[in-house]
């Protein structure tokens, strides 16, 4: 559901209420909508229905999750005042807000102190971490699974580091022999272990690392931009469970609440296990910081104007549904889990349907089986065009022939190279009520 009228009512009411907050100032006029101003919001309006219903169940494709009411009601409050984030004199009510959901994200990997603040997102994040760990570890390579986010290897670029991708096994996880060959050469600075990979939600082996962390001494960076939320989820298999109960030993985390946590974008959050990495941001702004001796968010974050309202919803969201294990919240990534499992059972008894790994978040990816590679990708891209035409969208993945090859049917010509699978990120805890209905569709199109 996009919008209703309780919404614009609730919203009217508390628009009010904060509006009586400065009724003592004295009035002024700041423009007031006319009929142009009307007409460009009709033209906006009729422009943006050109997209996808993200915000459907149906919708089954990328990682794209609506924002709670709560969520965008408490955005669009916190934008009647717009603040700035930067410093406590642009946003001083909602720089509180920020600390104090910032600190439930560290506390749901069992940090009681931290050093950590919203960003714009992931990459935003990921490059925050990546220059603390070169200014800890200068020159030092940095590793990551061939598996992970493509960002890994163009930041540290943008950070004049080295980077050297990790071979993944079949399953898409880092390989931990692979690890270990490239650290008994030495001179890696840090590695970077996904948790929840954007491709297949492939979970690399975290315990693992932190196990050759204290025979190699490198530094060790969590990317659950995605999948960290799920650390609260209770029905992770044991193997998945036993690496977000490792979350706890790394340096650094990052974790993207626009993605699982209910949020609009953007809103990602970077976290470091250390507070004193906070000298690396030490820097002289006389102009900005001048009515207050407690530390500005400014003074710990590489952006400088940030959002107020992306922490104001996120604050709003953390009170309604906080994220504890066992809560209403977590409850939704589990049936999020319970929907990418029942898919992947059906598929998996389809004889059209060539499921490529057990999910072990809410990632599932398939191909559509044919005479070869070439036709096979051929029938999953009109399988996605025709799916998309009935209503159900999708989305496409490459998968390597080193994740495929071996679960080809017998018989038939083994892929050497990548395959065009289908893919779907069942992200809204609706899709579990959907299941019927989009496996239905795609029995339909199989067939």
């Amino acid at each position: 559901m996009m919008w209703n009228d309780s919404e614009s009512e609730i919203f009217a009411q508390m628009a009010d209420r904060l509006a009586a907050a400065f009724a003592d100032l004295p009035a002024f006029s700041a423009g007031l909508l006319d009929r142009d101003a009307v007409e460009v919001l009709r033209e906006t309006a009729q422009r943006l229905a050109d997209n996808y219903p993200y915000f459907h169940p149906l919708y089954a494709g990328q990682m794209l999750k609506p924002p709670h009411p709560v969520a965008r009601l408490a955005y669009g409050l916190a934008m009647l005042i717009n603040p700035n984030n930067h410093a406590l004199d642009g946003g001083r009510a909602s720089s509180e807000m920020e600390r104090a959901a910032v600190a439930e994200l560290a506390a749901m990997f069992g940090w009681q102190t931290h050093l950590g603040h919203l960003t714009s997102g992931g990459t935003m994040a990921n490059l925050e971490a990546l220059w603390i760990a070169g200014a800890l570890q200068p020159g030092g390579v940095v590793l990551a699974s061939e598996q992970a986010h493509y960002t890994h290897e163009r930041l540290s670029g943008v950070l004049r580091l080295p980077f050297e991708p990790i071979a993944a096994d079949a399953s898409g996880k880092m390989r931990m022999d692979a690890l270990e060959d490239r650290l008994r050469r030495g001179g890696v600075g840090t590695v970077v272990a996904t948790l929840g990979t954007t491709g297949f939600g492939a979970v690399d082996p975290l315990a693992d690392i932190v196990e050759l962390r204290h025979r190699y001494g490198f530094r060790l960076h969590a990317d659950a931009a995605y999948g960290g939320y799920f650390v609260l989820a209770g029905n992770l298999q044991a193997e998945t469970r036993r690496h977000f109960d490792a979350m706890g030993a790394v340096d650094s985390i990052v974790v993207d609440p626009h993605k699982h946590g209910l949020q609009p974008y953007g809103c990602g959050s970077v976290l470091f296990r250390d507070p004193a990495v906070g000298a690396f941001y030490k820097h002289d702004s006389p102009y900005t910081y001048f009515t207050s001796e407690a530390l500005h968010l400014g003074e710990i974050s590489l952006e400088c104007s940030r959002a107020g309202a992306a922490a104001v919803a996120l604050w709003a969201t953390h009170r309604l549904l906080p994220p504890r294990p066992g809560g209403e919240f977590a409850r939704g990534l589990e049936r999020c889990r319970d929907a990418a499992e029942a898919l992947h059972g059906r598929l998996a008894g389809h004889h059209r349907f060539l499921p490529l790994v057990q999910p072990e978040l809410d990632i599932v990816a398939w191909a559509v089986l044919d005479a070869d590679a070439e036709e096979a990708s051929a029938a999953g891209r009109r399988l996605f065009e025709e799916a998309g035409e009935l209503g159900l969208h999708l989305a496409l993945v490459q998968a390597p022939g080193s994740m495929i090859a071996h679960r080809w049917p017998e018989g038939a010509d083994i892929p050497e190279g990548p395959v065009t699978c289908l893919r779907s990120v069942l992200m809204k805890p609706e899709h579990l009520d959907w299941l019927d209905r989009i496996w239905s569709l795609l029995e339909d199109l199989a067939g």
